[in-house]
């Protein structure tokens, strides 16, 4: 039975991806290609052409990746990342508005169960809002970093991944004309050349007129329907109502304040640390068969959550040295030593690289 859902962050890049970091095939920027009859790299190179569209729309996720339906709002909000709600997210149903003033200018409003998240950036500043638990976070972010949305990837964020992940272990489409939310799109279809991996194809809709991404779906291998898609149900463009990017918390309201923006100064050592970050996340593979490798730390503070424990015990099953989760799309295996490993690939691939 087909679920929809919202796709954590935080796994998105490497379910919608396939990899983490790869070189893209059409890195020059490009005017958006309407009216023409354009090559692939034409579409995917206008993308960077919309970074500074202005625009309101709704948007839908469905997703059908095999896993149980979880209820949502039992292990703390999904905006401060607890373990049922992460989960919640991936299974339940949601609604989500998205408003688009400029590269610093949004506002992301995800509805559930009665109530509401905010994620409202304006500049540097973000504020996040969960109305169940009255509680609003006041973050500054550093330079360049893009805000959260509520556990949440939109299409444009789907869509950079997977171009990201253009390697020559990709087969590229020559682009079709389809219509996402009213508006003429170009659809161009990613398959992966390898047999290794999980993922099937990514169908990127690119808006003519603009380069906005207007949908994102991905197949599993060996699969006709979508596992993961994304996409406006309606969109307008035009500049929202200023308003709609400042937030002033609601009296009673707990605030929590985090200064993020010297973040961006912590550089990687020699040794592939990161002073005052811990240890970065390593990479092993290439292309769609990447595995991506999480501190030991990470995974050692989920499994001390009473919420997280029991869940990951229902969700994974024993195999050798550790437990894992397979789904139609991505693989996560927790070995005993505390480490997690994940990636769009069979779980006897990452028993193997963790070895």
């Amino acid at each position: 039975m087909k679920k929809s859902a919202w796709l954590p962050a935080a796994i998105a890049p490497v379910v919608v991806a396939g990899a983490i970091a790869a070189p893209v095939i059409a890195n020059a920027a490009a005017d958006p290609v309407a009216g023409t009859d354009p090559s692939a790299a034409d579409v995917l190179a206008s993308i960077a052409a919309s970074r500074d569209a202005q625009y309101s729309g709704t948007l839908s996720q469905t997703s059908d990746l095999g896993l149980p339906e979880l209820p949502s709002g039992s292990g703390g909000s999904s905006l401060e990342g607890g373990a049922s709600d992460v989960l919640g997210l991936l299974t339940a149903p949601h609604t989500a508005r998205l408003y688009v003033g400029g590269e610093d200018e949004q506002r992301f409003q995800l509805t559930q169960q009665l109530a509401e998240q905010d994620v409202v950036r304006n500049g540097s500043d973000v504020w996040t809002w969960d109305s169940e638990e009255r509680k609003a976070v006041h973050l500054t972010l550093p330079a360049g970093s893009d805000a959260p949305t509520a556990g949440a990837t939109t299409p444009a964020q789907a869509a950079e991944r997977a171009v990201a992940a253009i390697t020559p272990s990709t087969r590229v489409s020559e682009p079709t004309t389809v219509r996402v939310a009213g508006h003429d799109a170009w659809q161009v279809t990613l398959t992966p050349r390898s047999d290794d991996t999980l993922v099937g194809s990514v169908r990127l809709a690119v808006d003519q007129q603009t380069g906005l991404p207007l949908r994102v779906t991905v197949t599993a291998a060996g699969q006709d329907d979508p596992a993961f898609q994304v996409g406006f149900t309606s969109l307008d463009y035009g500049a929202p109502d200023a308003r709609l990017f400042d937030f002033t918390p609601p009296a009673g309201a707990d605030v929590t304040t985090k200064d993020l923006s010297d973040a961006g100064q912590h550089r990687p050592s020699q040794h592939g640390q990161s002073q005052g970050a811990g240890v970065r996340p390593t990479v092993t593979g290439s292309g769609w068969d990447s595995i991506v490798e999480l501190p030991t730390g990470d995974s050692a503070r989920t499994t001390r959550d009473p919420d997280a424990s029991a869940l990951l015990d229902q969700l994974t099953k024993p195999v050798d040295s550790g437990r894992a989760l397979q789904t139609s799309l991505l693989s996560v295996y927790l070995t005993d030593d505390g480490r997690v490993l994940a990636g769009a690939v069979p779980v006897s691939a990452l028993v193997a690289a963790a070895k």
